[in-house]
């Protein structure tokens, strides 16, 4: 037991230094770190090449492979197996980085541990008639939802004071359930030029700095997306988690870099995702917004009923824009082909459309990590008992994925060990 501890140690310190390596080569490949600023000098001097970053990521991978999971307790055979499919990954990334091409679906199986289901258009269409019973006016759908959100765009000088509530709340309502670190807390920062909506910077001892792009405008459901997405009890918590129970308790150095891409990325964005209706179940949501979010930002609190109504059937586009960047990135369509896919069936302004055409450049097929790891994060949470009937069942699973080793192929397989909860 203590000699496969004893290399699982050693790989994961190889691991860490193989991350900053590739961060040499892919600037968005290293989102965090707050290991030993030692390991980075030594990387940072050596700078190895992709050719050697492959070489030692192979080695790493074969001897993790020695180690016997039978002897090993559940807390270090979910380890085990997550620092498997970061080492996997990190090769693909490498091997996409030297020149590889792979399909959208072969890409995202290769980087993420899971691939996404493909829907026709008639799947889309269907769900735009129905959003076209409940919208006012008539004519073609999208560009009566693209009149109607008009009406409901934060005002630039009401847009802090309206974040800074949607936050606040957030915070309280995840404070209720999860015991957040000492001294956890976040700045937040209003940016442009960005080819994504608002983004999580982790800095390491519970610190964090959230950025919010302000290019285009932001529509009041942003607010609370935002708040508990990025930050209660989405990105922020799940870092200073991680930091808190795997790093400082447990020294397991691995978690102390984080990889872009990488299966660590579905876990992320789908808890972040999944927390927006944690923090904030429907009918809560709808009453909060009523009595604080739409008074703030000066809009009609009338109408909140029916603009989350809207809202919910639009959430069921959200594979909508993995149709585009897959038939995009495949080569099938054209950028503006994209677009003008993203504005039909996404519900997009042009301008958001072209902007997220510009993230699937950017990121590739990393998009399926927000929608399908939200469905997963649900049904891994609702089937161990954490249904919406039962908040401490919810809460309790809920935290318990976002401070554990988890790899996304385990939440597509119910009824697998990795489900059994580790007795750490």
């Amino acid at each position: 037991m203590k000699q496969n501890l004893s290399i699982m140690n050693r790989i994961a310190e190889a691991y860490v230094k193989l991350v900053l390596a590739v961060g040499h080569h892919d600037s968005d490949y290293v989102d965090a770190y707050y290991g030993p600023p030692e390991w980075k000098a030594q990387v940072d001097a050596e700078k190895p090449s992709l050719e050697v970053i492959k070489k030692r990521a192979s080695a790493a991978l074969a001897e993790l492979r020695t180690v016997a999971q039978a002897r090993l307790d559940e807390g270090a055979r979910l380890r085990h197996t997550f620092l498997s499919k970061q080492l996997a990954s990190m090769i693909a990334r490498v091997t996409i980085l030297t020149g590889s091409n792979l399909t959208f679906d072969d890409e995202s199986r290769a980087l993420y541990d899971a691939a996404a289901p493909s829907h026709p258009e008639s799947h889309f269409e269907a769900i735009l008639s129905e959003l076209g019973a409940l919208l006012p006016g008539s004519g073609d759908v999208p560009e009566r939802y693209e009149r109607y959100k008009r009406g409901f765009v934060i005002p630039s000088a009401k847009l802090d004071a309206v974040f800074t509530a949607a936050i606040a709340e957030s915070r309280n309502r995840t404070a209720e359930w999860i015991a957040l670190p000492e001294g956890e807390n976040f700045s937040v920062e209003y940016v442009t030029g960005k080819s994504w909506s608002g983004y999580n910077w982790y800095k390491g001892n519970s610190q964090s700095l959230i950025q919010v792009n302000t290019d285009l405008p932001i529509h009041i459901d942003r607010a609370v997306d935002l708040a508990s997405h990025e930050g209660y009890p989405g990105h922020h918590v799940y870092n200073a988690l991680l930091e808190q129970r795997l790093v400082r308790e447990k020294q397991w150095w691995e978690f102390s870099v984080y990889a872009l891409f990488s299966p660590q990325s579905l876990i992320a964005e789908g808890t972040a995702n999944f927390g927006i209706e944690m923090a904030f179940p429907a009918a809560e949501r709808v009453a909060f917004e009523r009595a604080v979010l739409f008074g703030l930002a000066g809009l009609p609190t009338e109408e909140t009923e029916r603009y989350y109504q809207i809202h919910a059937i639009v959430q069921k586009l959200a594979y909508a824009g993995n149709e585009a960047a897959r038939r995009y990135l495949n080569g099938a369509i054209t950028r503006d082909e994209a677009a003008r896919w993203l504005t039909r069936y996404a519900l997009m302004s042009p301008d958001r459309a072209q902007q997220r055409t510009r993230f699937f450049d950017q990121y590739r097929s990393y998009v399926i990590n927000y929608n399908l790891g939200q469905d997963l994060v649900r049904r891994y949470v609702e089937s161990r008992g954490g249904t919406p009937d039962k908040p401490s069942v919810r809460w309790k699973e809920f935290e318990e994925l976002l401070s554990t080793p988890r790899v996304p192929s385990a939440l597509l397989r119910p009824g697998n060990d990795l489900f059994a909860r580790p007795r750490f």
